[in-house]
């Protein structure tokens, strides 16, 4: 399994790694270059649902098909939550007739629904515990 977790690497400032060598940078709203963890959350979100989707398009589209999911949501800063995320798949269909459009657009509502962990997750809840470890050396 990937472990994950983030270092602390400035005031507000943390870097996510993965022990296969990925790293994402995670700060502040106001800071270039980073991602905030609520930007985070979207885009594991539009990733997921780019990913569950990718076969039956492919199918459809060809391996090349260029698509974009766009992914948006603001926050309930009274309750520090997202209540209502928007994810909007940007593709060309031109070359399909309305009825496969249809029947695709079923397709993929449907492979996102049953494989998008991320989404199944945020529609579903999760139990999230915290504990903190003391690494201090006392004598």
């Amino acid at each position: 399994m990937t472990e994950l977790w983030v270092e602390r690497t400035g005031i507000r400032r943390y870097t996510g790694r993965s022990s296969r060598g990925a790293e994402v940078l995670i700060g502040s709203q106001t800071d270039e270059g980073v991602f905030t963890p609520g930007e985070l959350l979207k885009i594991a979100l539009a990733g997921c649902s780019g990913l569950s989707s990718d076969q039956p398009l492919r199918r459809r589209l060809g391996d090349d098909y260029p698509a974009v999911i766009r992914v948006s949501g603001e926050a309930d800063r009274e309750q520090e939550r997202y209540p209502v995320l928007t994810e909007k798949l940007e593709i060309d269909l031109s070359g399909l007739s309305p009825e496969e459009v249809e029947r695709l657009v079923v397709v993929v509502n449907r492979a996102i629904d049953q494989v998008c962990t991320v989404g199944r997750t945020l529609k579903n809840g999760a139990t999230v515990s915290f504990d903190i470890t003391d690494t201090g050396h006392r004598e």
